[in-house]
């Protein structure tokens, strides 16, 4: 756990659930699992407090909890899951293009919320969709079911782990805290619920008021207990095949990328995450599932593939000839071929065209000399010297020491150049890490500096909008706009563009580490 990743894992949590919750979150990052006591002596924290932030981390997966040998249950913090929370405005996006508004307050309201049963969130939702609709419409109840039934099916969202129900044999004496499990047919299994109507309008408060109190107090939801969470994994997976998708229309064209969308979307359930390979595919099954917009033959399909699988970058390759051939994508490679592009871009951005050129020059050949790199890039000594020397000083590239002799005396030495690649991945990965933690930083420095005005701007507009809902006059809401004068104005619209810009940047660098942190992922789990 580097300092970079705790800075953040720091404003994350405090920007999220105040300054309590990043004090006892930041704390077990640094220190490990610890019993509950120990956490409050070292925070300085009363008991009851910590209580309750263990509570909120728990609840949204950021903490998880185990039972030792004697009986202490000790806490851990999740460093990964706490970064995740930077992703947050991108799964609300992605479902949003995929499920429209309605699967978009979904996902919205249970990253919020941590886990939440799904009639909570149903009835949470259509009250939403219902405020934001004109006067007299309203959001039926079925609809927002059926959103959340598809992402459950899609496995967007996931059942959370539950306790299990007590045996009828001779009670054990109770843990000190309870095991959670899940059986794994269950996971994107939706209860049935009857879930019929629409929700209250805004002229009927005291109506809904009764209904929340009297009905539902007395007849328990059909699903309680059962708690939903969103499952970030799908979404990762999702993300990592759109990146495929992109880099193949890239390098090809939109034919080729459809084709691998196709088969893609058709391992989506089938293919772990984690797995190097997608399913075989053959081309039949293939032909058979491409959309219906896409009139191409099965001859000109099976070129397609072809030039696929014979494609250096080796993103599909042939695993036999069944069915008109059998094929899979390599995810590992075409993850590590997204990493390396990163890299790439950012040498050229960082050091220019002509140390891209040496960086991938040295990536083809695994090792060279300084007198070869210089040959091969058709580059003078003294600036290719220079380069290489750059590089190797920010960790891009690495230099590997071959000794003719056992005393490695450097008249007798061998120097070879070389790029690792997971190592770069990892140095670039920290780097983001650093920048994103700067870029906050830098949004609450701009937003601290000019409370006051965004304040006095949000009562003029609150003071506009009830003038609006009663009635007033043009000339009566122009003098109001006034009290905000044109330097303020000025001074809040270039407030709002720099955020807007911090903002794109944090999502921009996100998508960085995301390709990052998937490769250096996939290259681990590799036997």
């Amino acid at each position: 756990m580097t300092q970079a990743e705790i800075k953040l894992c720091s404003l994350l949590l405090q920007e999220h659930f105040g300054e309590i919750v990043e004090k006892i979150g930041v704390h077990l990052i640094r220190t490990g699992s610890q019993p509950l006591r120990v956490i409050a002596h070292d925070t300085g924290t009363s008991l009851d407090q910590v209580k309750k932030a263990l509570c909120v981390l728990i609840h949204h997966n950021l903490v998880i909890y185990r039972v030792h040998k004697r009986s202490v249950v000790e806490y851990e913090a999740q460093c990964s899951r706490v970064l995740r929370m930077l992703r947050y405005p991108r799964y609300i996006y992605t479902t949003k293009t995929l499920y429209s508004d309605t699967g978009e307050l979904i996902v919205e309201e249970l990253l919020l919320n941590g886990k939440m049963t799904m009639s909570a969130v149903v009835k949470k939702v259509a009250d939403r969709l219902t405020e934001t609709m004109e006067d007299g419409k309203t959001m039926d109840y079925a609809e927002v079911s059926n959103a959340f039934v598809r992402l459950a099916d899609t496995h967007f969202v996931q059942r959370c782990p539950l306790v299990p129900a007590p045996g009828s044999s001779d009670p054990e004496p109770p843990l000190p805290a309870p095991t959670l499990v899940i059986n794994e047919k269950d996971m994107y299994l939706v209860p049935k619920l009857s879930l019929i109507g629409v929700p209250e309008t805004r002229q009927e408060p005291r109506l809904s008021l009764l209904k929340l109190t009297g009905q539902l107090s007395c007849y328990p939801s059909p699903d309680d207990g059962i708690y939903w969470q969103v499952n970030l994994e799908r979404f990762h997976q999702h993300f990592r095949d759109q990146a495929i998708v992109s880099a193949v229309a890239n390098r090809m064209d939109q034919t080729s990328s459809e084709i691998v969308r196709t088969m893609l979307r058709m391992s989506e359930i089938t293919t772990p995450s984690s797995a190097p390979f997608t399913q075989p595919l053959s081309s039949n099954e293939i032909f058979r599932s491409l959309p219906v917009g896409y009139n191409i033959s099965k001859q000109v399909l099976d070129q397609y593939l072809t030039l696929l699988a014979d494609d250096p970058l080796e993103f599909i390759g042939k695993s036999g000839d069944s069915g008109g051939g059998m094929y899979v994508i390599n995810l590992h490679k075409a993850l590590a071929s997204l990493a390396t592009a990163t890299l790439e871009s950012v040498i050229q951005e960082r050091f220019g065209s002509r140390c891209a050129r040496i960086f991938r020059l040295v990536l083809q050949k695994k090792h060279l000399e300084q007198k070869q790199v210089e040959d091969f890039a058709m580059i003078p000594a003294k600036e290719a010297k220079d380069m290489l020397y750059k590089m190797l000083s920010e960790n891009f590239i690495s230099l590997q020491e071959i000794p003719k002799t056992p005393d490695h005396a450097p008249s007798r030495t061998f120097y070879l150049y070389t790029v690792n690649v997971l190592s770069a991945a990892r140095m670039l990965l920290h780097r983001c890490y650093k920048s994103i933690a700067n870029l906050i930083e830098r949004r609450q420095f701009e937003t601290k500096e000019n409370r006051r005005l965004l304040e006095k701007s949000q009562r003029v507009e609150a003071i506009i909008a009830s003038m609006q809902a009663t009635g007033a006059e043009e000339v009566q809401l122009q003098e109001i706009e006034e009290m905000i004068t044109a330097p303020e104005r000025q001074q809040l619209e270039t407030l709002k563009r720099n955020v807007n810009k911090l903002d794109a940047s944090e999502i921009q660098v996100d998508e960085t580490i995301f390709l990052l942190e998937s490769y250096i992922e996939s290259t681990m789990k590799r036997p």
